[in-house]
């Protein structure tokens, strides 16, 4: 794979923590997408892994385009691969660990939308329970899947005393209650807000982003999903992309009445306390091109 990493970057700010970088729609403009971020003050992405047969995809193309990224499997990939496949990630951690590009352990979590039989949630728990083990085993902070199962994975980190641990970690594109947001952060979880920020009709989102203690706030924008306001509405269907993630600390900054720079600067100061890895890179710290 052909390097995708500038030689001469400006100075940065923002930190996408959660961005698909290796999906498909990608493919044909990948080199672009990350000069667009990069032009944008969006200098260090994380790239999560979805299951096994992707690990190695993530990793290779985290070192060609000088990004991070996390190993795990989805929820909504367990169905399709073997309990074996524990294994797989158990070995893929244990000859990365050293590698200063992997972060974490993800995406990892529960997806109770879609995963409705007692069977399809008993595996998904199983996977999400094995994989926060591993996570504790390696010493790594977790993205999570958060979707309508924030009671479950909150009662799991408490039952860790994974705030104890200080390992720490992001609620990946959080949507539940103040109450239930104050359980992740009182494990040490931040959690990531992204282009869902920019509806006006999501005001649930919105009034959590605007109460929440500021130190449990990071910036994600999902790409190629989760696409904010401008991009759903405008005229041609385009992916969403990790430059977008400037507009939407924007967004942030205006619902918190902040400036862009504190906003940023503020999220990236959270994303690299709760993945501290990240601040072995020059991308995360600002110091690339510096």
């Amino acid at each position: 794979m052909p390097s995708l990493a500038s030689t001469a970057q400006p100075a940065q700010r923002w930190i996408d923590t959660h961005v698909h970088l290796d999906a498909p729609e990608f493919d044909r403009m990948r080199a672009q997408v990350l000069r667009r971020a990069r032009a944008a003050g969006v200098g260090c992405l994380v790239v999560p892994a979805v299951h096994p047969g992707n690990f190695d995809r993530v990793r290779r193309l985290a070192h060609a385009a000088g990004v991070a990224y996390a190993l795990g499997v989805h929820p909504l990939y367990v169905q399709g691969w073997p309990r074996s496949g524990l294994q797989q990630l158990r070995q893929a951690l244990r000859q990365r660990i050293d590698d200063p590009r992997l972060v974490a352990v993800g995406e990892i979590g529960l997806d109770h939308l879609v995963a409705t039989s007692a069977e399809q949630r008993a595996e998904q728990d199983w996977w999400w329970q094995e994989q926060l083990d591993l996570a504790g085993e390696f010493g790594l902070p977790v993205l999570l899947h958060v979707r309508r199962a924030q009671d479950a994975l909150g009662a799991a980190l408490r039952r860790r005393g994974w705030g104890r641990a200080g390992r720490g970690g992001i609620a990946h594109a959080f949507n539940g209650s103040a109450q239930q947001a104050d359980g992740f952060t009182s494990q040490g979880l931040c959690l990531g807000f992204g282009g869902t920020l920019s509806f006006e009709g999501s005001r649930n989102i919105r009034r959590l982003a605007q109460g929440l203690d500021p130190r449990f706030l990071v910036l994600e924008t999902d790409a190629p999903d989760m696409p904010p306001q401008w991009v759903a509405a405008a005229a041609g269907r385009r992916p969403n992309e990790p430059a977008e993630l400037a507009r939407i600390g924007g967004v942030l900054a205006g619902l918190r009445g902040w400036s862009a720079e504190h906003t940023a600067e503020l999220t990236r100061a959270n994303a690299l306390r709760v993945l501290p890895r990240l601040a072995r890179l020059p991308e995360a710290t600002g110091a690339a091109g510096a």
